[in-house]
Order: structure tokens, then sequence, then C-alpha cells
């Protein structure tokens, strides 16, 4: 446990980790606690003609459900720079969440999947997709949305290869893709979960850090969240 430890303090810097583990358990928060609150209310299918006309493609569930790993690598990424870039950008990310819950409650979307034959690999791991999240929470798409801070988070930094910034903007759009192609969202979540990112991250980056996140941050992570 002790090596396991010391191993993470040295990729990720001290202050660094309650940022992490606080975006990790918001994410889950508002997505299972919307859920939860507006799961029977009326949802309205924002699905346009021309979402209609796009392909179903069960092989891209491969991209869906690999970009857990392009996910963990970039917030690692980010976590690894200066205590205060750090601090914007996790701000922004819980803004972010703060703005989902009110569309997951304001606007609760659904959407119609097709019917999947159970032949196939493909096929199945679709099925097993649809089993186990519902068609719900999806203006604005969270898996465009956290694609999308990846890239943005890390799109001007010098000290990361030119050629992973290029990697990581290919990747966002190809998630994107993903849920178009898997029939998990419609173009207006996409877009939507693209804007939002930028939003937040703008704010992010020209306001101050609000008092009460940094006093969050400070409170449960202590002295080494704040050194």
């Amino acid at each position: 446990m002790r090596k396991t430890c010391k191993i993470m303090a040295g990729v990720i810097p001290g202050y660094s980790l309650f940022p992490l583990t606080l975006a990790l358990f918001f994410n889950t928060a508002v997505y299972e606690g919307a859920r939860l609150i507006a799961g029977r209310w009326h949802h309205y299918n924002m699905e346009s003609s021309l979402d209609r006309m796009l392909p179903f493609w069960p092989p891209a569930i491969s991209v869906y459900l690999g970009c857990y790993l392009f996910w963990l690598i970039n917030y690692i990424l980010i976590a690894r720079q200066e205590k205060e870039a750090v601090y914007r950008f996790f701000w922004s990310d819980f803004l972010s969440r703060i703005v989902c819950l009110f569309c997951f409650l304001l606007i609760p979307t659904a959407n119609v999947r097709p019917s999947v034959a159970s032949g196939g690999f493909w096929n199945q791991a679709i099925l097993w997709l649809y089993s186990v999240d519902a068609a719900d929470n999806l203006f604005p798409s969270i898996h465009c949305l956290v694609s999308w801070f990846c890239y943005i988070g890390i799109r001007k930094r010098r000290d990361i290869p030119l050629w992973y910034r290029g990697f990581s903007l290919i990747m966002a759009l190809l998630v994107c893709a993903s849920t178009l192609l898997t029939k998990q969202h419609v173009i207006a979540d996409v877009i939507g979960g693209i804007l939002l990112a930028e939003v937040c991250f703008y704010i992010g980056r020209r306001r101050s850090v609000p008092g009460f996140y940094r006093r969050l941050l400070f409170q449960k992570g202590g002295r080494r969240a704040d050194a």
C-alpha cells in the first residue's frame, strides 16, 4: 500500500489528488442524482432528421468505452501542472457539472435506440451497454464534455509533445462521433458538450477561482492539497 502511495505521489502532485477525486465523485453524483430525481419525468427527444440519416455502427463502441483510458491519462497530465492552473481547470470541470445538473433536470432528454440483433460480438457489446446505461441524461453529452476537456486542457501546453496534443484532438472528435454511431446521443448533445466545455474552460481561465472552491480543496485535502 505504501509503495502504491509513493508511486501515486510521484505521478500526481499532492495538491491535485483531491481535485481529481472530487471531479470523479461529483461527476457520478450529478449523473446518478439527476437520474434518481428526474427518472420518471417527461423526457424530450432532440433527435433531428440529420441524426436519423447517420448510420448505426456497433464497432464504434470500442471508442465509446475505450475513451476512459484517454480520460485517465489526460486528466493526470492536466493534474501535473502548477497548482493555480490545476485549480482553475478543475473549477471549470466542477462548474460544467453544475450546468449539466440543471440541464438534466430542466430539459430531461431521451432518445430512441435501434433494434439490435443478438448475434455477433459488437452487437452483444451494444446490447450490454444499452442494458447498463439508460437513454437519459443526454443533453449535454458528458462523454463529449469530458473528452473535449481532455483536449483543451492540454492544447496550449508546450511541455506536452505536439503529436500528442494532435492525437488528443483526434481522439476527442472520435469519441464525439462514437456517441452518434452507437446511437447513445444525438447531434445536439455533442454540440452542447463541446460548447459547455469551451465556455467553462474560458470562465475558469479568465475569472479567479471562487473562494468556496479553494476552501473546499484546502479543508478536504489539507496542507497536502494546498502546498
